[in-house]
């Protein structure tokens, strides 16, 4: 049994571990709203730009003259694969469920023969990969300055992929987050960019009944807009990976608070057992020594 020495300093540790938990829920909670709108506002100009180039997708098809970024290179034999994570840690298993779908992604491809390159966004992400998928990296994209993501953050790492593509490093591309759905929430999610898939429209609408009629040409504008597209599902992507950070980490800050307050209560009440222990022992001391007289 640890003395009371040992008990007292161990629950002014679990006392000070709690108030950093709280603190960290506290913080990460008023991230979170912030996070949130962002992720949220982002998500009809997303969907409706989708929409746009699936309704131009649908109406150029298979044509020879349609962009690579549409087409692609008439295979898949090279995947690149950017996984997206966190820069820091302590959010729970959000880190985690992001790297274990990148790795049944990659594990699958492999088993079918294909070359998988990867790309890592985030730190934690690129640490648990390296250990078993090392030999794979290609490439890291650095977010840890960034204390407001931006659509120019995007723009960075879409650059990147589309200059790999551009060189023929890969034929298909799949970027990998967690899209926020509530704080105890978080989906992992693969979702190809290149070459580019949209749901695409009945009739060769743009989702709204209304049929457009393109100047100067779907072709054109696609190669235009395309690139953009990219970009864009990055930035939504980016957006949706903050906002579930947040949330995993105030979750699992709640949580470690809660863990922290029992084990005090635990400890307090060992604390008091053995402090009783110590004083009916001594009490049994004075008066058989009272008793020897």
């Amino acid at each position: 049994m640890p003395n009371l020495k040992d008990l007292k300093n161990r629950i002014a540790s679990v006392k000070s571990t709690r108030k950093i938990t709280k603190a960290m829920q506290m913080v990460a909670a008023a991230k979170l709203r912030r996070a949130q709108d962002a992720a949220e506002a982002s998500r009809p100009y997303t969907e409706r730009f989708n929409k746009v180039l699936g309704a131009l997708a649908a109406s150029v098809g298979d044509s020879a003259s349609a962009p690579r970024l549409l087409s692609g290179t008439g295979k898949d034999d090279v995947h690149l694969l950017v996984v997206m994570t966190a820069e820091r840690g302590l959010c729970g298993g959000f880190n985690s469920s992001i790297v274990k779908l990148a790795r049944v992604h990659a594990a699958k491809l492999k088993a079918e023969g294909k070359t998988v390159k990867i790309l890592t966004v985030g730190k934690k992400g690129r640490e648990q990969l390296k250990r078993d998928l090392g030999d794979l990296f290609v490439g890291h994209v650095d977010l840890s300055e960034v204390k407001k993501l931006g659509y120019g953050d995007a723009q960075g790492v879409a650059k990147d992929v589309l200059t790999r593509f551009d060189a023929g490093e890969f034929d298909v591309a799949t970027i990998f987050y967690n899209k926020f759905q509530s704080v105890i929430s978080q989906v992992p999610t693969a979702q190809q960019i290149i070459p580019a898939k949209f749901d695409a429209p009945e009739d060769g609408q743009a989702g709204d009944g209304t049929v457009y009629d393109y100047e100067p040409g779907e072709e054109r504008i696609l190669a235009d807009l395309l690139p953009r597209g990219v970009a864009t599902q990055i930035f939504s992507a980016l957006l949706e990976n903050a906002a579930s950070e947040q949330g995993a980490r105030m979750s699992a800050m709640d949580n470690a608070t809660r863990n922290a307050g029992e084990m005090i209560d635990k400890l307090t009440i060992e604390y008091n057992r053995s402090r009783q222990a110590v004083i009916t022992s001594e009490l049994i001391e004075i008066i058989s020594g009272a008793e020897a007289l």
